[in-house]
């Protein structure tokens, strides 16, 4: 039997309020903790060291397009278990549920400052925005909507690559997209690639890097392999900053870096250029 009887705690009898979770976020950059209004103010850029945090979808297309002028094109199209890959379509219906995206890219026609476009933007919450049948599928239909109607194109990547659970249907899709984008450039109209964190795979082997004037956001990763298995397929250090857009760029790859608050007057600028 103990000496002392340690009294029980007696609180106010207030519950204690909750912590709305996501009100802080914290920069991977330099590890700054920034409330999530100034960060979605600065359109998710850190105001101390600049780090690009990664945008999804709806929030791109706000931040690039004049208000009210997006209007959504193969919204329907989703994606089917043509392998029968184990999981797969309850993979499909997870991410669907999380997202709200019916798959992992949203095209569409849109306008720029005054410039018409179609546009494409990936978006990395779906499946790592792998491409699939139906991502290769909506990027070359919108690839197609632009020659027809004499527009240039956009399209905004951010991809893990190609989508395993679709086997060769996936793998298909470079060919697809390539083979689109060559009709495009025989009618003499523009297709400006913008690279985001991260862009792999064959994104990066396809469509992602056969743009007219390829532009990325500070800092970003772009490579098609993966750099540990580079280094061990080569038996090779590699560069310091090696698969960044400012390597990247250095080496002739990417056109220009811009900063994501800057994106939106670059490519009308540029659309003003090509257009004329």
């Amino acid at each position: 039997m103990p000496i002392f009887n340690k009294p029980a705690f007696r609180g106010s009898g207030e519950k204690k309020r909750d912590v709305p979770e996501g009100l802080w976020q914290k920069c991977s950059g330099c590890g700054e903790v920034i409330h999530e209004l100034e960060l979605k103010k600065n359109l998710r850029v850190c105001p101390e060291c600049n780090f690009h945090f990664t945008l999804n979808s709806q929030e791109r297309i706000e931040s690039i397009t004049d208000p009210g002028t997006f209007e959504e094109t193969e919204k329907k199209i989703k994606s089917v278990d043509a392998l029968e890959f184990k999981g797969y379509k309850d993979k499909l219906k997870k991410y669907q549920k999380i997202t709200g995206l019916p798959e992992a890219i949203v095209t569409g026609r849109a306008k720029i400052i005054g410039h018409p476009v179609i546009l494409g933007v990936m978006d990395f919450r779906f499946l790592g925005a792998s491409m699939g049948s139906v991502v290769g599928e909506k990027i070359t239909r919108a690839i197609e909507l632009a020659t027809e109607e004499k527009s240039a194109i956009i399209i905004v990547s951010a991809s893990g690559g190609a989508r395993m659970h679709e086997g060769i249907l996936s793998l298909m899709q470079m060919a697809k997209t390539s083979g689109a984008l060559a009709l495009m450039d025989r009618a003499g109209l523009p297709f400006i690639s913008v690279l985001t964190h991260p862009t792999t795979g064959g994104v990066t082997a396809s469509f992602a890097t056969l743009g007219d004037i390829i532009l990325a956001e500070p800092g970003c990763m772009i490579g098609f392999a993966g750099p540990r298995v580079i280094k061990e397929t080569t038996h090779q250090d590699l560069p310091e900053g090696f698969q960044t857009a400012e390597f990247m760029h250095e080496h002739g790859l990417v056109d220009m870096i811009v900063e994501r608050r800057e994106l939106r007057e670059k490519l009308a600028s540029i659309l003003g250029y090509l257009l004329t």
